[in-house]
């Protein structure tokens, strides 16, 4: 599989999450985590007071996609793999990976790295090593 990369809108992305993720800390005093987020609004957990801000939020991230493309015209191109047992191996192990590590990557990743948590460090640290071993194994050693 091979993947386009353009530098100027994966750096404007990049600089959206990170504003957003400050806005929410400055506004809310709460982490950007999506893991978080989600499963504080799934039962046993749900946290009613910050109930309507994880809906909004998560509401933002399944909009997006459907709004950039009113805005441009242009329908955002993502490509995943087509082997469905693949894919649902890899969704339980994202999901046990965020329930190991407390977190996931937009909240180790993004908040917690930028507030110098030794914990999102080494986190972070063990999921990259984790998905360029991966990679590693799927693209040269599989073949896939």
């Amino acid at each position: 599989m091979e993947t386009d990369f353009t530098p100027l809108t994966s750096l404007l992305g990049g600089a959206l999450i990170g504003i957003s993720a400050v806005i929410l800390l400055a506004s809310h005093g709460r982490i950007a985590g999506i893991s978080g987020i989600v499963s504080r609004l799934l039962p046993p957990s749900i946290d009613r007071p910050w109930l309507m801000q994880g809906i909004i939020f998560l509401a933002g991230l399944l909009f997006a996609a459907p709004l950039w493309t009113v805005a441009s015209g242009a329908v955002p191109l993502q490509l995943v793999s087509e082997n469905a047992p693949l894919m649902i191996i890899a969704g339980l192990l994202v999901g046990f990976g965020s329930v190991l590590g407390n977190g996931c990557t937009s909240g180790h990743g993004v908040c917690g790295i930028s507030r110098g948590s030794a914990r999102s460090i080494a986190a972070t640290a063990t999921f990259m090593a984790t998905a360029f071993g991966t990679v590693f194994i799927l693209r040269h050693i599989l073949g896939g």
